[in-house]
């Protein structure tokens, strides 16, 4: 049995789920972030599935998300790379917080997510060192190419334009796989996609599985495929997921 609750840590709203009676022992824990236009709430499945296997789970809310929607959707629908930029600069205050409330196990500290939730745990993974191991659904590692195509934050059409658009993706460059394989490859990653995905393109995964193989860093690279599958996640995504973790964290 689990418990789940509704709360804020470090001034970010998160579901909170642990197995039943041990919201205050120290336990592995998993950071997992939801997808885009999506929810906490929505995801808490994954809370639910990690916490039976004996892990804490963190699931935040994303920026303009959940509780913090502004309720501007069409505002949203423009701040997509920045709403990733933002989840994973917060990570840094969130392990902290989990760090004070005593509830990390021999600092064993995860993360995971799904779409862009997965893109905010590749980027986290590249940036520190400090995480265990991590699970990709469905996401990509390659923030500046992809934003051309998925979710830009504007159609440039003149110079100025065009500038604002680098301004805007131009930070996220030192979170992406392409500058830090070294340090993706260095711990256990799961990358699981549907091949026929309509959002994030199977190639998203795909490339980064080449680019770890071609280095020789993919020994602790699990990749798990899915034929037919669009962009959504399956019962057979999520038993990867808690199977990676249960077996690595």
């Amino acid at each position: 049995m689990i418990e789940i609750e509704s709360r804020e840590l470090a001034d970010i709203p998160v579901l909170h789920a642990y197995p039943v009676g041990q919201k205050d022992t120290p336990l592995p824990c998993v950071i997992f972030y939801h997808g885009f236009t999506s929810s906490s709430l929505v995801y808490s499945y994954f809370a639910v599935a990690l916490a039976q296997a004996g892990l804490r789970v963190i699931m935040p809310d994303a920026p303009d998300h959940g509780s913090r929607f502004s309720s501007d959707e069409a505002r949203r629908l423009n701040q997509f790379w920045q709403i990733l930029l933002q989840s994973m600069q917060e990570f840094t205050t969130l392990r902290a917080a989990i760090a004070e409330e005593n509830w990390l196990l021999d600092d064993r500290l995860a993360v995971g997510g799904a779409s862009m939730g997965a893109m905010t745990a590749l980027g986290i993974t590249a940036r520190h060192p400090t995480v265990k191991c991590t699970a990709s659904m469905m996401g990509s590692g390659y923030f500046t190419s992809l934003a051309r195509s998925l979710f830009p934050p504007l159609i440039p059409e003149t110079a100025a334009q065009q500038n604002e658009f680098n301004n805007i993706i131009a930070p996220l460059a030192e979170w992406e796989a392409t500058n830090h394989l070294e340090q993706l490859g260095d711990r256990p990653l799961l990358l699981w996609h549907g091949l026929d995905d309509d959002v994030v393109p199977a190639d998203e995964s795909l490339r980064l599985q080449q680019a770890l193989s071609e280095m020789g860093r993919d020994k602790l690279l699990t990749c798990s495929w899915q034929p037919g599958v669009r962009h959504r996640i399956t019962p057979e995504a999520l038993d990867a997921a808690v199977t990676f973790f249960r077996q690595h964290l």
